[in-house]
């Protein structure tokens, strides 16, 4: 086990505080890669040899220094591939570190009884074709013929998915940074039930980041959607923009979209948090041109809109939606 998939389990009110979290784990390894919105991959091979413990002892000093300096959990899966540490996360629990074993038979056992979407870049579309053809586990995908497998989900995918399948971990850790991101989060007093009130919320969030990236003259290529449930689990959906904006209209839409797209059906949500990825200088941004006067009006608003909460407060101007 050399590899760490940590989720970050911080208050609803501290969604921006991931560069400042990891910070923890670039205590004991400089090879971090940053997940937004609450997580990270840690690769430890150099650490193991230098502090003299396996990645379950500095998992468990990770957890209580994060606990101590920043007052947060975490539930951390550990692998001998970043694809397995994933698939371990899956199964943690705070207070312990869920561990996949770095013998082959092992790994292939682990794996056999778990669902096919249980495995990273698996989406629901792949997971339902291969589920109409009785390969619902991922001991059943890797015992299918390689051929079976390209013929459903296409050659290069079908070779990928037997071998995750199978426990061959070709992945690793890349180093990045998180701060071309800018993070909001809306909690909610109670769980909340009413699609009406995550629209209103996301609404808030979307316009909240536009007006964060215009004040720093950023715009955005990707956003990602995080709703955090009753039971403490998530969803996250990233899309990419069609062209890179700060429009908070543009953001609005896509966060919509998002939304729409998971189906919620009496969902108690705890928050929804958005994140804006991918920040480049407005200057350097391409658009799409556009003789549509309606668009060009909104974005006039939106400068004298920006003028007015600098100078009055950031809630001196907001759509009529949210001063209900």
């Amino acid at each position: 086990m050399t590899i760490l998939c940590v989720r970050f389990q911080p208050p609803p009110a501290h969604e921006a505080d991931l560069p400042a979290l990891l910070g923890v784990l670039e205590d004991f390894t400089p090879v971090v890669q940053a997940l937004p919105p609450d997580g990270a991959l840690a690769d430890l091979r150099g650490a193991e040899r230098y502090f003299g413990r396996d990645a379950a002892e500095l998992a468990a000093v990770i957890r209580v220094r994060a606990l101590a300096h920043h007052g947060v959990d975490c539930v951390i899966g550990a692998g001998p591939g970043p694809m397995l540490a994933r698939v371990a996360l899956a199964g943690a629990r705070p207070g312990e570190t869920c561990a996949v074993p770095e013998d082959p038979d092992a790994v292939a056992g682990f794996l056999a009884g778990k669902p096919v979407a249980a495995l990273p870049g698996v989406g629901a579309a792949t997971a339902r074709t291969l589920c109409e053809y009785g390969l619902d586990t991922l001991g059943s995908v890797a015992a299918a013929p390689l051929s079976t497998l390209q013929r459903l989900v296409g050659a290069r995918t079908g070779r990928e998915l037997r071998e995750k399948a199978s426990g061959i971990d070709r992945g690793r850790v890349v180093p990045n940074a998180v701060s071309r991101s800018l993070a909001t989060e809306r909690p909610f007093a109670r769980d909340e039930l009413d699609p009406g009130r995550h629209r209103r919320a996301l609404l808030s969030a979307a316009g909240e980041l536009g007006a964060r990236l215009r004040a720093l003259d950023k715009v955005c290529r990707t956003l990602t959607l995080t709703v955090r449930y009753a039971d403490r689990s998530s969803t996250v959906r990233s899309r990419t923009l069609k062209e890179p904006t700060a429009h908070s209209a543009a953001l609005t839409g896509a966060a919509y979209g998002m939304y729409e797209a998971l189906g919620l059906q009496r969902a108690r949500v705890r928050a929804l948090a958005l994140r804006a990825e991918g920040l480049d200088p407005a200057e350097r941004a391409s658009y799409q041109l556009t003789f549509d006067p309606r668009d060009e009006k909104a974005r006039r608003i939106e400068e004298v809109a920006d003028r007015a909460r600098a100078r009055f407060g950031p809630h001196a101007v907001m759509p009529g939606s949210l001063a209900a």
